[in-house]
């Protein structure tokens, strides 16, 4: 069997994604695709979620970020993929 691919997410959503549960949705999607990293509110309204793990977990992650919960409205997603650097041990809310 071969290993997965190992990297990092870096995005920034934007839209109506502070007060709706937004980062709370994305703790419980990345736990459920064995992600590790962060998501944390940003001053200028948007949502910064580093994540880290499989590619393709990374890409399913992504496609989420796209819709997030239903609560959300996202307007628009920055996205870009860095090295993995094996920083974090669970994925949880950054303050």
């Amino acid at each position: 069997m071969n290993k997965p691919k190992l990297a990092g997410l870096h995005a920034r959503v934007y839209g109506k994604v502070q007060g709706v549960g937004f980062r709370y949705s994305t703790v419980m999607k990345a736990r459920h695709l064995n992600l590790s990293g962060y998501a944390r509110n940003m001053p200028d309204s948007s949502v910064e979620v580093l994540a880290e793990g499989a590619r393709e977990n990374l890409e399913s992650l992504l496609g989420w970020l796209n819709r997030g919960p239903s609560s959300a409205v996202v307007t628009k997603v920055d996205h870009r993929y860095v090295s993995y650097g094996g920083t974090y041990r669970s994925f949880g809310l950054e303050y």
